[in-house]
């Protein structure tokens, strides 16, 4: 991200400082034993980056020993391919607070990065199919966790989706079946409570519910679960459809893999392809701290 324009970290709330201090409590709610047992001799720590992947989730990093009364010195920047062995960072401090932190820290680091490898990886994959429009995550996110994976997915260079529930209105099936079966009517009371400014997107089991759904006036509609092979076609009637006559997006979710990339589940017609597959099941780029031998 250009600098003009500040970095992924500028887009944190200050909320996160205090999830930072909910991890530490949980990890240490009452006595730092082995704290003890290392005492408050000032003590340098390497980080070293033992796995090859994409670093992210720096200021959580950064926080947890900004609280601990410690010191990071980066030595890579976040949103760089790291490979085994890189002295990532190095940390300074009290050796019983650089300890206290290190596990917390660590964990952090490791699942923001995985989830920012794994983002990055599949970005490339898809550019190198032919595939320009947007990859997305979903909002299927880790309770308590999901400004750390929402963040990976930024610095892996993906589109995050919406956040929560208040971030654009999402209609899915069972919206539609709780009011009545009718998408129509469902659009329109989201559309009277929403206003000008919230879009709304519609899941769609079928073109002809997709079509309903664009006829009431959805921004989006969601192709969920088409066979890999129905998708583009389906996507390419509807835009000749209603071309003239509805603005909309369609997105496509469920079933995206590395395999079917290649063979043709995503079109120019799909202007949205989100996938959990991006930050559920990822693996974690290892890191590991040491401290350094005075």
């Amino acid at each position: 991200m250009a600098s003009n324009h500040g970095t992924v970290a500028h887009l944190l709330p200050q909320t996160y400082k205090r999830l930072v201090s909910e991890w530490l409590e949980e990890d240490c709610p009452s006595f730092d034993y082995g704290g003890f047992v290392v005492g408050a001799t000032m003590a340098e720590a390497r980080l070293l980056g033992k796995s090859k992947g994409v670093v992210a989730g720096v200021p959580f990093f950064d926080e947890v020993f900004r609280q601990l009364d410690c010191i990071v010195e980066w030595h890579v920047k976040e949103g760089e391919e790291i490979v085994p062995i890189k002295h990532c960072a190095t940390v300074r401090g009290p050796v019983q607070k650089i300890l206290l932190g290190e596990r917390v820290a660590l964990n952090t680091l490791a699942r923001c990065s995985g989830i920012a490898t794994k983002s990055s990886h599949l970005l490339e994959t898809v550019r190198k199919s032919g595939y320009a429009n947007v990859l997305a995550g979903t909002r299927k996110t880790t309770p308590g966790f999901r400004l750390v994976e929402k963040y990976g997915m930024l610095v892996g260079g993906v589109d995050p989706h919406r956040h929560d529930l208040s971030a654009m209105i999402m209609l899915k099936d069972n919206h539609i079946v709780a009011c009545g079966g009718s998408i129509t009517s469902a659009v329109h009371a989201a559309q009277a409570v929403g206003g000008f400014s919230m879009k709304v997107e519609v899941e769609c089991q079928s073109e002809e519910e997709a079509s309903e759904a664009i006829s009431a006036g959805a921004d989006v509609v969601m192709l969920d679960n088409f066979k890999a092979e129905e998708i583009g076609a389906a996507a390419r009637r509807l835009k000749e459809k209603w071309k003239g006559e509805r603005q909309f997006l369609i997105e496509v979710s469920g079933g995206l893999t590395e395999e079917n990339i290649q063979n043709g589940y995503l079109s120019e017609d799909v202007d949205i392809a989100s996938t959990s597959s991006i930050h559920q099941g990822v693996g974690h780029v290892d890191f590991s701290l040491k401290i350094v031998r005075q």
